[in-house]
């Protein structure tokens, strides 16, 4: 999914939700499955790739953007605010 179609998705879910066709628990699902779809199918024309951390229950299943490994490490390290977690990353 590119980056237009994930915007419409999500516009759709909220006009949804304004309309009240759908629920905000609904409309929050919605838009984490087109998150969720653009992140797994991430292409950048740069050297950036999408990697999910898997461990330690607080970096468990965090998805950054980064040019490697050990730059997505660092970013997830940022994101949690704390050096003292285990976990490895892996590229989508």
């Amino acid at each position: 999914m590119d980056r237009i179609s994930a915007l419409r998705n999500i516009e759709d879910a909220l006009s949804a939700f304004e309309s009240g066709e759908n629920d905000l628990q609904a409309t929050e699902e919605r838009v984490l499955a087109v998150l969720r779809t653009y992140a797994t199918e991430f292409e950048s024309e740069g050297d950036l790739s999408a990697y999910r951390a898997r461990g330690d229950d607080r970096a468990d299943g965090v998805v950054v953007v980064a040019e490697s490994a050990d730059s997505a490490r660092t970013r997830v390290y940022e994101l949690l605010g704390d050096r003292d977690v285990d976990f490895r990353i892996d590229i989508i």
